[in-house]
């Protein structure tokens, strides 16, 4: 099994509620997170990057660091873990992104990914004047496709000319270059977006329950196979824990009765406005009232496994036998707590 974590890259992480802990994302915070992810034997950590955010009560991801510094910062005081910082597509021209991921490789020694981001939240990107216009719904997974094939050239080759719909170079470079070709995932759920990260991608986050899930991994499985590639299904999760189950539940039932819904109400206008059905905001639409196991959008549409450490790491092993997923990414009210707890209570009891 594969663990990620998350990180808690923006104000408050991912849970959009007064019930649940209120902060500043900082360069301390996320690191301590991923040393003892690193201490537990996690497998990544991801950072996320969004650059404005919802507001609300709680002021939801009105703070984020930037993706490729904060694990840039990581990458230099970690020794193990893999980092994954996110690439906003419309921000950051492919030859830049190539080279700062060459860079974070060189730190890390070979331990740096990349996650791909699309971007369905227009308000985001108009407010620095870079929003091409609705259009982009439709396309944004071509843009992707050539984005990435950019890239993935700049690592292998010695110079790249390229006259394509959305990028020109000349003779572009990067050097050093990675080592080895670097991790991509992508967290595309719509028909497009499943079919872009069949063949550019190597894993794919999800956000759904089980058996969404498994109609997901099937359909990943064989849209891979009949390409002749491989392409991982790692499901998102939000862990609450408690002494007893009833503990735990009641937790997460004051974390859902006191959900930011000014926040979520901003959230899902944003995803309404887009026309990409079946993806990621069409999911977090649908969220508001789904139960906390299938996904509520107190936590950012994250399922939920909730209860003791043993009730939880049953339910990993009872999704995984259903699903057979490779691995899952988490978040936690307490990431350091939440972590530690995992790594020493819960994973010793995953079968897989």
């Amino acid at each position: 099994m594969k663990y990620g974590v998350f990180l808690p890259s923006a104000r408050n992480g991912f849970t959009i509620s007064e019930a649940a802990p209120l902060y500043d994302p900082s360069f301390e915070h996320n690191l301590e997170a991923t040393l003892e992810a690193e201490r537990q034997g996690f497998d990544f950590a991801l950072a996320m990057m969004k650059w404005k955010g919802f507001g609300g009560t709680t002021g939801y991801w009105d703070g984020c660091l930037e993706t490729f510094t904060l694990c840039a910062g990581m990458a230099a005081r970690t020794s193990k873990i893999q980092l994954i910082p996110s690439t906003t597509l419309l921000t950051t021209h492919p030859a830049v992104c190539a080279r700062m991921i060459a860079t974070i490789n060189d730190i890390s020694g070979g331990r740096c990914g990349l996650n791909i981001v699309t971007g369905w939240n227009h308000i985001e990107y108009e407010s620095m004047g870079i929003w091409p216009g609705s259009d982009y719904y439709e396309r944004r997974y071509d843009y992707a496709a050539e984005y990435i094939h950019v890239v993935k050239r700049l690592w292998t080759e010695d110079e790249v000319t390229h006259d394509g719909e959305f990028f020109k170079l000349n003779r572009a470079t990067v050097s050093p270059k990675p080592a080895k070709m670097p991790t991509i995932v992508s967290a595309g759920q719509s028909p497009k977006g499943l079919d872009f990260t069949v063949n550019n991608a190597d894993y794919s986050f999800v956000m759904t329950g089980t058996e969404n899930l498994k109609k997901f991994t099937a359909s990943m499985n064989e849209k891979a196979a009949a390409v002749g590639r491989e392409v991982g299904t790692l499901p998102l999760y939000a862990v609450v824990t408690g002494r007893t189950d009833a503990e735990a539940q009641r937790l997460a039932d004051d974390v859902i009765a006191k959900a930011d819904r000014s926040a979520i109400g901003n959230i899902l206008g944003s995803a309404a406005l887009d026309t990409n059905e079946g993806g990621s905001s069409s999911h977090l639409q649908a969220a508001l009232d789904l139960p906390a196991e299938q996904g509520n959008m107190a936590f950012m549409s994250f399922p939920l496994l909730c209860g003791t450490p043993e009730t939880v790491a049953s339910k990993i092993n009872d999704i995984v036998a259903e699903t057979g997923v490779p691995g899952v990414m988490m978040s936690w009210l307490d990431f350091t707590a939440g972590i530690r707890e995992f790594g020493e209570k819960i994973a010793p009891k995953v079968r897989y």
